[in-house]
Parts: structure tokens; sequence; C-alpha cells
């Protein structure tokens, strides 16, 4: 980016000088830092700059498919050493959402193996069966989906009277050739069935943001989010009242921007601008 100022700006032009205060970043990963095994450039310049600063990193992710675990090998795939205080995704929202609202019920999950794994080891009473004890029917992002998964889903729907929640309202995630369909697009197909629509709980809700910032000890002033979707990275930065970040990598556009009600406090092409203007002195 070149602009006429002496001092760094965003996509717009706006004074960027405030992001230099930050010592918290929350970062979505699909389509902000990575597209499938594809890490962006200045990922990993990134998170350098934010060690060098003593500050502090956490993955705040909507996609509920894989566990922490297997995003902890992935990222070491990539380059990216982490451990499990490095993330929290929407399944351990989901937990804590779980555990607060409805302890000790069955809960009924549509979701993939790792998902429902780690919800079992974190005491949630699961069940995959149209079971007659079940309170709860739960949807996540299902990569191992199939038709008789949907079936179950929709026949405890349509036939009990229960909690209906889903993990994340994401319409699509990014893949190396484009889309695929999310959570939020397995959900239409079930709401357009049954006529059942659920509670979203991971992002726009701003739970993992404040979570993290309890965690770590940080006001608003110090926390920013990263993201690449406007309706749940950057509306769940506002909704917990902090600075947001929308990358251009991923799903959001210029275009959508300019259309949305939705604002980010500043926009860059990548987190390769974001870093460069980080670093710019």
């Amino acid at each position: 980016m070149d602009y006429d100022v002496d001092h760094p700006v965003d996509y717009w032009g706006k004074d960027a000088r405030p992001l230099k205060e930050k010592r918290l970043f929350l970062l979505d990963m699909d389509g902000t830092i990575y597209k499938d095994d594809l890490l962006f450039d200045g990922t990993l310049q990134l998170l350098n700059y934010i060690e060098n600063i003593k500050g502090k990193y956490i993955f705040i992710t909507n996609n509920s498919s894989k566990s922490v675990t297997e995003y902890i090998a992935k990222l070491k795939r990539l380059g990216i050493k982490t451990d499990k205080n490095n993330f929290f995704t929407s399944t351990q929202a989901t937990v804590l959402f779980l555990k607060n609202n409805f302890p000790g019920q069955k809960i009924y999950c549509q979701g993939t193996f790792s998902m429902i794994e780690e919800l079992k080891n974190a005491g949630i009473d699961l069940t995959t069966k149209c079971n007659d004890d079940v309170k709860v029917v739960l949807v996540g992002f299902d990569t191992e989906l199939s038709f008789e998964k949907l079936n179950e889903t929709c026949k405890i729907l349509s036939t009990k009277e229960v909690e209906f929640i889903a993990t994340n309202p994401d319409l699509r995630c990014p893949v190396a050739y484009g889309f695929v369909p999310d959570c939020g697009s397995i959900v239409q197909m079930i709401e357009n069935a049954t006529g059942k629509r659920p509670v979203f709980i991971g992002k726009p809700q701003p739970t993992m943001i404040t979570t993290a910032m309890e965690k770590f000890g940080a006001n608003i002033n110090e926390t920013v989010v990263i993201g690449d979707r406007l309706y749940t990275d950057i509306a769940s930065g506002i909704n917990a009242g902090i600075d947001t970040v929308c990358v251009l990598s991923g799903e959001t556009t210029i275009k959508d921007i300019k259309s949305s009600d939705i604002i980010p406090t500043y926009t860059f092409h990548s987190v390769l601008d974001f870093w460069r203007t980080l670093e710019d002195e």
C-alpha cells in the first residue's frame, strides 16, 4: 500500500497507529491465516511480531469439524508451534453453553467424530441416535455428513419437544478451489425440512472473545479480533466492544463491506498487509 501519509494506514487510508497498542490478538483461521493447507504469506511474521512485543495470540474458530488436538497438529505441519492454550473453538464455547444451561441432560449431536469425542471428553452426555431421553439437538460443521445423520436429526426435531442449537452460523467454509457448505448451510437444510431454527453458539456471540480476555487479563483497548467474515468474526468483535480487522483473503469482499451494516474498524488485503502495518515505523 502506498499512501501520501506519514503514518501507517489501512485499506481505506484510516490511521492504523492504534493497532500498535494491541497485545491480545484473536485470530480466525480458515480464510484468515490459511486456506486448506496453504498458509498465507505474513502469518508467521505476524505471530513473530506478537511474540516479540510480549503479546498473546489465540485462534478463535467457528469450525467445529476438528478438535483442538487436530488443530495443533495441522498448524505444526504449517510451521506454527502451538498448544491447547492458543485455541478457543465453537465446540469449546458449546461445552460451556451446555454445562451452564443443560447440565447433565442428554444431548443428540450431528457432527464429526472429532467433535463428538471432544464433547464426550468434556463430560457432555451424548448420543447420535433418536433416544427418548434426548433434551437438546446439537448440529456442528459436519464434514462427514450423511443422509442417515440428517434423517435422524430431522426425526428428533419433528417428533420431540427439544432445544435446538448449532455451533456456528457460517454459510460456507473456504477451501483451495473455493467454498464448501458450512454449518449455517447444513442448518438451513434442516430448517427447510422441519421448520425449526437453532440458537447459534459461536461467533458472532462474544463468548470466545470475552473468555480469552478474562483468561489473559486483557482490556478492550489491548484486544483486537482479526477475521475474514463480517457476520461472524467482525460482528463478534463489535458485540464484545473491541476493535476489529477484516482481511480480504477469505469470504468478505470490498463490495460486501460497502453494502453491510457490519463495519470493521480496519480493513487489509491480507495478514501480510496487516503485519506490515504493525511493523511500519
